[in-house]
């Protein structure tokens, strides 16, 4: 665990971030009273994902890397912090469908079905906490994989 200290310590953020996010998103009412605004709203959290991400890859780079860093060690650093979310991911959701918004899965399940987007059966089969655990981390690898190809980018730094 220690060659994966940093990594390790910005996933556990990274979820922390995200949980923090969640609580927002409920006091706004995303998760009931505006629950129609939650598909928009929520893609905001790209900004403080990738603000870890970046955070990250900084701290990496100045810790392990002498203030120099490639893109390939940004980004291998970046995927190994995925691995930590992606590993923590369903703890989180349960975290968030059970403490955070324990409403927050039917109410979605309601909305699809009284917007007709969905029908009930077909709602509650993916509103459900198996689903968005699944999901969770399937959406943490996909986004977190190309949320570190592109911070490492501009995160990257030649020898002066």
């Amino acid at each position: 665990m220690g060659k994966y200290r940093i990594e390790s310590k910005w996933g556990v953020i990274f979820i922390l971030v995200m949980l923090g996010w969640t609580l927002f998103e409920r006091l706004v009412g995303w998760h009931s009273s505006n629950i129609e605004n939650h598909a928009t709203g929520t893609l905001f959290f790209a900004i403080p994902a990738i603000a870890v991400y970046t955070f990250a890859l900084l701290d990496k780079r100045k810790s392990d890397f002498s203030g120099t860093m490639t893109w390939k060690q940004g980004a291998l650093t970046g995927v190994f912090i995925t691995i930590v979310v992606v590993i923590l991911s369903p703890v989180a959701q349960y975290l968030i469908h059970t403490i955070i918004t324990p409403d927050y899965l039917e109410n979605m399940a309601d909305y699809a079905v009284t917007s007709g987007n969905m029908n009930r059966e077909d709602a509650e089969a993916y509103f459900s906490l198996s689903s968005y655990m699944l999901q969770g981390a399937v959406g943490s690898l996909l986004m977190g994989l190309m949320t570190s190809a592109v911070v490492a980018l501009f995160t990257r730094k030649k020898h002066a």
